[in-house]
């Protein structure tokens, strides 16, 4: 896992409400109808001016003093002499001034200073993304996920977001993860998480095309990337695994599963949201066998109740034979106990 960054949040890029052109047109645009004015104003007062070369005020006169002074250049071969002019300086012409200096420098800022920062701060978080969890999608599921993995104590530094809905992202910042307003179709989008280097991905676009896409997408840059995909409709469950997902979840059939349980009793709900949950008093964990309980019982593990084994890919019960004796390599499911501080909920999308 990588160094979690110093500060609680890091922006990976932001997406321009207009074009870069659009912008700098704009700003120029407003500059120069400001410069247009004071050149007016210089012109219709131009008795109030006094040239100290020919002693004569041409229209080029007024246009040459009129850019010498919103630039605050001052040579002090034209200068205004009359009470009027000198009035009309300083209420009108030096708040134009300031304005276009402020024009100019925003400008300067935006498409130079603040475009380089970004660059070099987004270079600088890419370099440390390396078992990081990507996240396309923060809505009510994706956003779930997020707040789940900080509970078990996931660092937000090694979370990426991927949306394009500025509240969903400014609402992953606050919980101190990076985002990224971006299409997550997209090749470049994913690659700039360097989505190859992750530790796995959870994909909660809010369509089942969609998020079938960017599964599809993500297998294609990363093969072996451990895949998470909400679904919705059951008849794309079968498509989200043909599309490379590794794990399919139905937001309504888990629902409709735990609405059924209730039926059958009614702790039965409550101690399933408590497994799913890392707020729980108990918790559902998967990790691999300990050398030191090679050779033994699932069922004499020693932190918690073990109730299946993943041997080749395959799985076991407690009940079954091939759990009286675990082996190097296995994947074990523990029931272990959990902080129990908030009472879990389930939350469907």
């Amino acid at each position: 896992m990588a160094e979690p960054e110093t500060k609680p949040r890091a922006l990976l890029k932001r997406a321009a409400r207009l074009p870069v052109w659009a912008d700098v047109a704009v700003r120029f645009g407003i500059a120069f109808f400001l410069i247009g004015l004071v050149i007016l104003v210089h012109w219709l007062d131009r008795d109030g001016l006094v040239d100290n070369v020919d002693g004569h005020i041409s229209f080029l006169d007024v246009v040459y003093f009129t850019m010498i002074s919103v630039t605050t250049t001052g040579f002090g071969d034209i200068a205004p002499v009359s009470d009027r002019a000198r009035l009309l300086e300083s209420v009108v012409v030096t708040p134009v001034r300031v304005a276009v200096i402020f024009i100019f420098v925003g400008t300067a800022y935006s498409f130079v200073l603040k475009r380089t920062w970004e660059k070099w701060q987004m270079s600088r978080i890419q370099q440390r993304l390396t078992g990081h969890i990507v996240v396309l999608g923060f809505g009510t599921s994706g956003s779930e996920a997020v707040r789940e993995l900080i509970a078990r104590g996931t660092d937000p530094s090694c979370i990426v977001v991927i949306d394009q809905h500025e509240a969903s992202l400014v609402r992953a910042e606050s919980m101190g993860c990076n985002v990224l307003n971006a299409d997550a179709t997209r090749d470049e989008t994913l690659r700039d998480v360097h989505i190859d280097r992750a530790c796995s991905v959870i994909v909660s676009a809010g369509r089942d095309d969609t998020s079938i896409l960017m599964v599809l997408t993500i297998r294609h840059l990363a093969p072996d990337l451990p895949i998470s995909v909400v679904v919705r409709a059951a008849d794309n469950e079968l498509l989200a695994r043909q599309a490379g997902a590794n794990t399919v979840i139905n937001p309504v059939s888990f629902a409709g599963l735990l609405l059924a349980g209730s039926c059958q009793g009614p702790h039965i709900s409550s101690y399933l949201a408590d497994l799913a949950s890392a707020s729980g008093r108990v918790v559902l964990i998967e990790r691999m066998v300990r050398p030191e309980e090679v050779g033994i019982p699932l069922k004499d593990i020693a932190d918690g109740v073990g109730v299946r084994v993943y041997r080749n890919g395959k799985p076991y019960g407690f009940w079954d034979e091939e759990s009286t004796c675990l082996c190097a390599g296995d994947l074990i499911v523990v029931i272990t106990q959990g902080d129990g501080r908030v009472p879990a909920t389930m939350v469907e999308d």
